[in-house]
């Protein structure tokens, strides 16, 4: 048996979403910049991709900047945010526990004479509120908190921390990393006071090399890259028309029958967590039911070094991760995993367990009864080591 749980790393493409990709790829393959029916065929999948994401998110089409994912979309966030709003000051306020794709732009924008605040978070991984009103200055200009946390799955406040963020001075802009939140959680950027919002397609079942970025057309930013014009100049370079019309389809069916399955994705997490916290020396850092995302299990198995965990998993055709799947392949402490309090030890023995609404109980089960088979000698090995 296989049981795939690393779908916060990446998910499987879903087969209407395959079908239309090597459509466009292999018959309306035209550049969307041509005059000829075949530009202008090319031309319609991008405008139809915004319409469903501008539809889904309660926005107009035109705040709508493609990209080639989440990484991107951050770094066009807070690169052309700071760069078009430095007049107006230098500060920037983030967390501590983000994405690196977005830690790595504010060391970048820290070399570049921006000064940046780190603000704490609680065991919970939430940021502290008396926090974020203590490190707004003046100065500041921008604010990015991630919404839904990537290793633990803890769900920001968005809503609240935008309202902090007006109240001491409308003009900051604040963005959101939504890579992980988008199609599990209903999302409103309007409505929820954000500016900007990050999302990525190879996390609901889109291909990789697809993303947007929302912003709002009360914003300004400067573009990164620079070229022939697309993108009304915010992101120059032949647009990747199979990606983006495979983000839009990815987005349509992440969104149908959604409360069906979210509900049943919850289940299957409280499940699993009932499940492996039954076994000796095992500590879940994720919360049940809706206080954290729906599909993110952090485990931290005491005795047992994560990679040998994942290894031992991988030999039984279980697959997961050590932390964030960008960063389990280099020897660096997890900023999150500290950010909550937990000690290196623990932090050595952690893997997430990652779900999607296409996961049965059948592999939860599977799992489970693989770790709880296999934990003890594992702890005897690391004790002799």
């Amino acid at each position: 048996m296989e049981a795939y749980l690393d779908n916060s790393a990446t998910t499987k493409v879903s087969d209407s979403v395959k079908n239309l990709v090597v459509k466009v790829m292999t018959e309306d393959y035209g550049n969307p910049s041509s005059l000829h029916m075949k530009g202008v065929e090319a031309e319609k999948y991008i405008k139809e991709s915004r319409e469903i994401i501008a539809k889904l998110l309660k926005i107009e089409p035109k705040e709508i900047i493609y990209t080639s994912g989440g990484t991107e979309s951050n770094n066009l966030a807070l690169i052309g945010g700071a760069m078009a709003n430095k007049r107006a000051g230098n500060h920037i306020i983030t967390s501590s526990i983000e994405h690196a794709s977005v830690l790595a732009t504010m060391k970048y924008l820290e070399d570049l004479g921006f000064q940046v605040t780190y603000l704490p978070v609680d065991e919970s991984g939430h940021v502290s509120m008396e926090a974020l009103k203590e490190a707004m200055t003046p100065e500041t200009i921008l604010v990015s908190i991630m919404h839904v946390n990537n290793e633990i799955g803890a769900i920001e406040p968005v809503e609240e921390i935008s309202k902090v963020i007006k109240s001491i001075n409308p003009n900051v802009v604040f963005h959101v990393d939504a890579i992980q939140s988008f199609g599990k959680l209903v999302l409103h950027p309007k409505k929820m006071g954000v500016d900007m919002m990050s999302v990525s397609g190879h996390k609901i079942h889109g291909p990789k090399g697809s993303g947007f970025l929302y912003v709002s057309d009360k914003v300004k930013i400067k573009p990164v890259i620079f070229g022939g014009g697309q993108m009304k100049g915010m992101r120059s370079g032949t647009e990747n028309v199979p990606a983006i019309a495979g983000i839009g389809l990815a987005a349509k069916e992440a969104y149908e029958n959604f409360e069906d399955k979210m509900t049943k994705m919850v289940e299957l997490k409280d499940y699993f967590i009932d499940r492996v916290t039954a076994i000796e020396n095992v500590t879940v850092n994720s919360k049940k039911g809706m206080e954290s995302a729906p599909h993110i299990i952090s485990v931290s198995f005491n005795g047992v070094r994560s990679e040998v965990m994942l290894h031992s998993l991988e030999d039984k055709q279980i697959y997961v991760s050590s932390g964030s799947a960008c960063s389990s392949n280099k020897p660096s402490v997890s900023a999150t995993l500290k950010g909550i309090g937990l000690s290196n030890d623990e932090i050595d023995s952690t893997v997430r367990f990652s779900l999607c609404y296409d996961t049965t109980k059948e592999e939860l089960d599977y799992a489970v009864d693989t770790v709880a088979g296999m934990i003890e000698l594992l702890r005897k090995f690391t004790k002799r080591r």
